[in-house]
């Protein structure tokens, strides 16, 4: 029997439901999307993470050819530990032209307008297809992607990719892209009236930083591109938030653990900064082993993510242009899902409702404005692929 057509607010109001924070399952929220699809005769596809615990979703409406549009959405989100919420995160709560609610503006608003969209484009018999692409851990570095991106091979290739991160349905055409690295700095440990016999991995680990340091003063130092200057900040930084060590104030430390991290604008690559770290890396532990040859420094990247540039007569920016008037020039320095599908060769843009200060804050809302102002894209959207 096929189940009552849902609006996109009583989708919205079963997403929210399910609290896929990205350290847990989303597998209750995939099973729901795909019964809701399949009770209106749309098939999709999961596909599973490694362990089986997650899985994201694909789904095609309308006929088997290429040229179609791909509304990508993240199925995570971030936690609400530590947050005092005045609403129940877990449900949707209206107030004062607000929608309360983890993840309703990062990024399930979007999620629920896209699963109606595909429902209404079916409905109607739309003449280009429409294509949904929901991922998992995209808040924990966009690893979910790119499998995701792999497996929707199967289906016949779109044209157009619109990633609904939070942007004002504004349309947006670059972001930063980058990469994060946890670094385990292996010293040896004497005691320190000994010094010059031990090796700290706490101070080595510090030369590493002040060169993250050095190298933030030299970027900044330079005169912007006409693309990077379009940025908040105008420039690539690199960063360390996180670092832990050593066992005792008199001991040299034995280990140290820091994170690393770049953003590097449009028209830079993360693979270049991660080159030039991991040779200063190699130079430190050279030094290091001049004094004890069992040290050294071990490096993991635990995420890299492409940035979005902006594409000459790209055919998603003259979409998302057409369908919400905007004409505006508008990057972003946070990262999304949008430069993985670039880099695999879909044209690409993000536009989505909401506002980016909004995620991940206690009492996250998505403005009721917003969610009307994308349902009205979305049904211009289906009148276009009509």
């Amino acid at each position: 029997m096929v189940q009552t057509l849902l609006s996109a607010r009583d989708i919205l109001d079963q997403l929210v439901g399910f609290p896929t924070v990205s350290r847990d399952s989303n597998l209750a929220l995939i099973d729901w999307v795909e019964g809701y699809l399949a009770s209106h005769g749309i098939r999709s596809a999961r596909q599973w993470a490694p362990d089986r615990t997650k899985a994201g979703l694909f789904a095609h409406v309308g006929p088997d050819v290429a040229g179609g549009v791909i509304l990508s959405g993240h199925s995570d989100v971030v936690p609400v530990d530590g947050q005092d919420w005045a609403t129940d995160p877990w449900s949707v709560v209206e107030r004062d032209g607000r929608l309360y609610g983890r993840g309703t503006c990062d990024m399930k608003g979007f999620v629920a307008l896209s699963v109606w969209a595909l429902v209404d484009g079916a409905r109607r018999g739309i003449a280009r297809p429409l294509q949904l692409a929901l991922s998992y851990d995209e808040e924990v570095g966009c690893t979910g992607a790119p499998p995701l991106i792999d497996a929707m091979a199967a289906l016949p290739k779109a044209s157009v990719v619109i990633v609904g991160e939070p942007s004002r349905m504004q349309v947006v055409t670059a972001h930063k892209g980058g990469a994060g690295v946890q670094v385990h700095v292996r010293g040896h440990e004497v005691h320190s009236s000994l010094l010059p016999q031990g090796v700290s991995a706490v101070m080595e680990a510090a030369r590493l930083i002040m060169w993250a340091n050095d190298q933030n003063a030299v970027i900044q130092a330079r005169t912007p591109t006409a693309l990077a200057a379009l940025f908040d900040p105008p420039f690539t930084t690199l960063h360390t938030g996180m670092i832990s060590g050593g066992t005792a104030h008199n001991i040299t430390a034995g280990d140290c653990r820091f994170s690393f991290e770049c953003r590097v604008v449009a028209d830079e690559s993360y693979h270049d900064v991660l080159s030039q770290f991991r040779a200063e890396c190699d130079r430190v532990a050279a030094g290091m082993q001049k004094v004890a040859a069992q040290t050294g420094i071990d490096i993991e990247v635990y995420f890299t993510l492409n940035g979005l540039a902006p594409e000459q007569d790209g055919a998603a920016e003259a979409l998302a242009r057409r369908l919400t008037g905007d004409n505006g020039v508008h990057v972003v320095s946070y990262g999304t899902e949008a430069g993985h599908f670039q880099a695999a060769g879909y044209s690409t843009v993000v536009c989505g409702p909401g506002d980016i200060a909004q995620a991940h804050q206690v009492d996250e809302y998505l403005e009721v404005t917003e969610f009307v102002a994308g349902q009205r894209f979305m049904e211009r959207l289906l009148d276009e692929l009509a």
